[in-house]
């Protein structure tokens, strides 16, 4: 087990493998780098595979103070991960909030993203009236963690696999993180200069018209659509997800 001091906030992260080539993955809302047990396994032998626990997530600390929890925070706990395993570039990829991190990531440190992986996610929303929406769903998620604990995690294929040890620090990050405060990542998709994977379940239905969008804006961007799988699309069809990427990662490389 490895952990990073964030000042006074202790991130945990594994660090898989030896190969030249870093791989960081991010995972979704309410799920943990255990989500990502497959890709390291398929990957470990040829690329170095970083894996994390977002503050408010599983093995990391949940900060009492809600101020904690922001995009800023989580894309600062990526590039300090980064720093701490001597990483100076890196594919960065996630799921859902993972994905939406990993295109904040780009945004901020995109000298140090050598391509990026966006699997079931969605790059965010350029009108307030949308992006409100979004946000009440989240502020839902919040209240239903503070009314029912634990509980109200749900048994999606990659929260079951998940272990949490605060209710409340999930809320926090409902309303920080998984919430979302402006139009600036989904504006920044035109400008992204690196190999980009746009990756879909085929009955992910919520995320097929964010993939074709995001497929449509990003340049150069690569589109996949793993069928028989929905929103945890690795989970749901290893075999084929690892294909893909490996697919997509080899002629880059």
């Amino acid at each position: 087990m490895s952990y990073l001091d964030q000042d006074g906030t202790k991130i945990y992260y594994e660090d898989h493998g030896a190969g030249d080539t870093a791989i960081i993955l991010s995972h979704g809302y309410s799920a943990t780098s255990a989500m990502w047990k497959g890709q390291v396994e398929a990957f470990e032998d040829d690329y170095r595979i970083i894996t994390w626990d977002m503050r408010g997530h599983g093995l990391s600390d949940s900060p009492d103070d809600p101020g904690l929890y922001s995009e800023a925070h989580t894309v600062a706990d990526m590039a300090a991960i980064l720093d701490e395993c001597g990483v100076g570039q890196a594919i960065v990829g996630g799921l859902s909030l993972g994905g939406y991190m990993s295109l904040a990531f780009n945004l901020v440190y995109g000298p140090r993203v050598t391509a990026l992986l966006l699997f079931d996610t969605g790059p965010g929303y350029k009108k307030d009236a949308a992006r409100d929406g979004w946000n009440e769903m989240a502020g839902e998620r919040a209240r239903e963690f503070e009314e029912k604990g634990l509980d109200a995690l749900g048994a999606s294929n990659e929260v079951r696999i998940s272990s949490h040890r605060s209710a409340q620090g999930l809320a926090h990050a409902a309303r920080g993180m998984l919430a979302q405060v402006d139009s600036r990542v989904i504006m920044s998709l035109p400008d992204i200069q690196v190999p980009t994977l746009v990756l879909v379940g085929e009955q992910d239905h919520m995320f097929i018209i964010p993939t074709d969008y995001m497929t449509a804006k990003i340049p150069g961007a690569e589109k996949v659509v793993i069928p028989d799988a929905g929103h945890a699309s690795n989970i749901d069809q290893p075999a084929l997800f690892n294909q893909a990427v490996e697919q997509f990662l080899n002629p880059i490389l």
